[in-house]
């Protein structure tokens, strides 16, 4: 008999050495929807029942930063409709699940171009920042309108104009002078990126703040990924060795 919810999280609670940031593709929605015979905005929209498991989910276990991939820059390209169907979605998704946010001390964050959104996701998303803005629990980090090449390219302009100013020295620039200017300046790089779906690229997501990431690949459809799935993703991050370059011998000493 398979092991069940409770008893895992148990154990994965008992190990301890729990991921602090966790970032996710939420990939597959329109495959899964595709596999069903519906619109690819259906599956987009059993996404978000996902998004809901997960986010509850790393709340109870003490997770800090939840990142999810929400909403490429490349994104823009898609179908028309589809586009307006994702902006639709995003915002009746936050203003239908603010209130459970709330109630979970769940803080929102977005990194990104959010400027890109039209007015009225725009304006929502900005309206539940706020809202839950004094809230001390979960970091959930929406990845809107965002690509990383993009954000590493506006982090070196950001160093340019600091060093035209005499704020940097040229040839003193260290790697967190450079990562204070990313969108993730006030949080940590993920420790773990899960990435359903089965696909085994990285789609520009978090490109220097993944240099130690773990990732964990599972060919389940992110509109069927729920608490086991995740769950077995912090499992196997925990049996884990991190060596950050290092040998096993020197973790231990």
């Amino acid at each position: 008999m398979s092991q069940d919810i409770a008893s895992l999280k148990a154990e994965i609670l008992d190990r301890g050495n729990l991921p602090q940031h966790i970032a996710i593709i939420m990939d597959g929605n329109g495959r899964w929807a595709k596999e069903r015979g519906l619109p690819r905005v259906a599956g987009h929209s059993e996404g978000i029942k996902s998004v809901r498991v997960v986010t509850q989910l790393c709340g109870e276990l003490g997770i800090q930063y939840l990142t999810l991939f929400t909403f490429s820059s490349e994104n823009w390209q898609r179908p028309r409709l589809e586009v307006s169907a994702l902006m639709e979605l995003l915002l009746d998704t936050i203003n239908h699940e603010v209130e459970d946010l709330d109630r979970n001390n769940v803080r929102l964050s977005v990194i990104g171009r959010m400027m890109d959104l039209p007015e009225a996701p725009r304006q929502g998303m900005m309206n539940a920042i706020q809202r839950l803005s004094k809230n001390t629990g979960l970091v959930l980090n929406l990845a809107l309108s965002y690509g990383s090449r993009q954000e590493i390219l506006e982090a070196v302009n950001q160093v340019a104009k600091d060093v035209a100013a005499g704020e940097l020295k040229p040839g003193e620039i260290s790697a967190e002078d450079f990562s204070k200017r990313l969108y993730t300046a006030e949080m940590p790089d993920p420790d773990l990126l899960i990435r359903p779906g089965g696909e085994t690229r990285i789609s520009n997501f978090l490109l220097w703040q993944m240099a130690y990431t773990e990732m964990y690949i599972t060919p389940v459809f992110w509109p069927a990924f729920r608490e086991m799935e995740l769950l077995h993703a912090i499992s196997d991050f925990q049996m884990r060795e991190r060596r950050f370059g290092k040998v096993s011998e020197q973790l231990i000493q």
